[in-house]
């Protein structure tokens, strides 16, 4: 989620408490600090630097605000720190090197790098499926990442809806990052990717030995 500024505090997932919580500018009635710059000959528009900390844990933070009317509840927040993403819940039995990847997305797409935390998302589902014997010393035909994603929906595995979601919106992204003229990528396509490489790693981790038993039925383990 976007940090949001209203009521004179900050709605943002706390990288410490791990969900979205309130950011407080005071703390018993007293405020916790505000640096004020004035970018106009009357003082206004300004860029206020304030302190803030979570309702929750304790761990502070701080907010660049723009205010162009002199009234600081109607300021536009530019930017906060600590910026942080939910954190995906992942099944007990997700390997350990799938979910470093995954949480490393999540780190970059903390700090709006939105592109380096797609591409990790793509190298996470092509992980997955490696790890779970999608790979061409299995099968000869598995020569990159779209056939390996077909094989998964083919074996059952992945629903058609799971299979069209990891074509488009995750291997597509990743592939727009790695091999073409570089585009911004926005947080909304890091979201739905994010997203879905959750869901395929509940489809492969969440009944580990139904999804074992498939797999060695269809020769890949």
């Amino acid at each position: 989620m976007k940090p949001l500024f209203q009521n004179n505090n900050v709605t943002a997932v706390c990288p410490d408490c791990g969900h979205p919580t309130t950011f407080e500018r005071a703390v018993d009635g007293k405020e916790l600090g505000v640096i004020i710059i004035p970018l106009g000959p009357q003082g206004v528009p300004r860029r206020l630097y304030r302190l803030f900390r979570c309702s929750v844990c304790g761990r502070g933070g701080l907010a660049n605000l723009l205010d162009r009317q002199g009234s600081e509840s109607t300021a536009t927040l530019e930017s906060f720190y600590p910026s942080a993403t939910t954190p995906a819940k992942l099944p007990v039995g997700v390997p350990n090197e799938l979910v470093a990847e995954t949480r490393e997305a999540e780190l970059c797409a903390s700090v709006g790098a939105w592109r380096a935390a797609a591409a990790l998302l793509r190298s996470t589902l092509e992980k997955t499926l490696k790890a779970n014997g999608y790979r061409k010393t299995t099968d000869p035909k598995l020569r990159d990442l779209y056939q390996l994603i077909e094989a998964a929906a083919a074996d059952g595995i992945l629903t058609e809806t799971r299979r069209k979601k990891a074509q488009e919106d995750v291997r597509a992204l990743g592939n727009d990052i790695l091999h073409d003229e570089w585009r911004e990528v926005v947080q909304e396509e890091f979201e739905v990717a994010h997203h879905y490489v959750q869901r395929i790693l509940e489809d492969f981790y969440d009944d580990r030995p139904t999804v074992e038993a498939t797999l060695k039925a269809k020769g890949r383990l």
